[in-house]
């Protein structure tokens, strides 16, 4: 076994674990942390395999910008772990069916897929690009041109769950200074302004004013 392959299973073996702990992680954000380190070990993954854009991709959109989205929504949501393990084991039964279903299409797909896939024996063989060959400009011919509509649609569905996220984190929140527009819009001058009608106050030394007197009194 050569140095890559070692590599390369102790970057899958790191990628099992933090996958693993994502899932069973009991802190939202130890959770998110462990995917930090499960999108890492796939980068070294995909530098072994010659793919470096995909690589530096990997690292600076998902490890360098979507994570940190992750933990500022988790942080600022306060999630109550509590209240969710409440109801784990009435929803167990239908996880483990839609996990078995899942695993079970992995299986049918890479097991029974990828052998019938067309591979040109050339990039078997030489293991390495032609000279002049630029994988960044083969991705993104691809992506502009025959997978143009995919791309677009992936990034309206990473606005929304933006977008929804932050309703998520503003919704109901006590300590929220949001006030309605409408509600300005309509607001008075003496909606704003209030005067109060209160007694003089007596400078220091000076005799203290007569008091009324209180009615039926002569």
């Amino acid at each position: 076994m050569d140095f890559q392959a070692g590599f390369f299973y102790v970057f899958a073996a790191l990628l099992l674990f933090a996958a693993f702990k994502v899932i069973t992680a009991r802190n939202a954000v130890h959770a998110v942390l462990y995917l930090m380190l499960a999108f890492s070990q796939a980068a070294a993954i995909f530098l072994l395999l010659k793919a470096e854009f995909l690589a530096i991709t990997l690292v600076l959109v998902y490890l360098g910008a979507v994570m940190v989205l992750f933990l500022f929504v988790v942080m600022m949501m306060d999630i109550n772990t509590e209240v969710l393990r409440k109801g784990f084991w009435h929803h167990f039964p239908i996880t483990a069916l839609l996990g078995v279903v899942i695993s079970a299409q992995l299986i049918v797909v890479l097991w029974f897929g990828f052998p019938d896939m067309l591979v040109d024996p050339q990039v078997l063989t030489r293991g390495m690009h032609a000279p002049g060959h630029e994988n960044t400009l083969e991705l993104g011919l691809l992506l502009y041109s025959a997978y143009l509509y995919p791309v677009q649609i992936a990034g309206v569905i990473l606005l929304v769950g933006m977008i929804a996220a932050i309703a998520l984190v503003l919704r109901e929140r006590k300590d929220s200074k949001a006030i309605d527009a409408g509600v300005q819009v309509r607001v008075k001058a003496a909606d704003r302004l209030q005067v109060l009608h209160m007694a003089p106050t007596p400078k220091p030394g000076a005799a203290p004013p007569p008091a009324k007197a209180e009615e039926g009194q002569p």
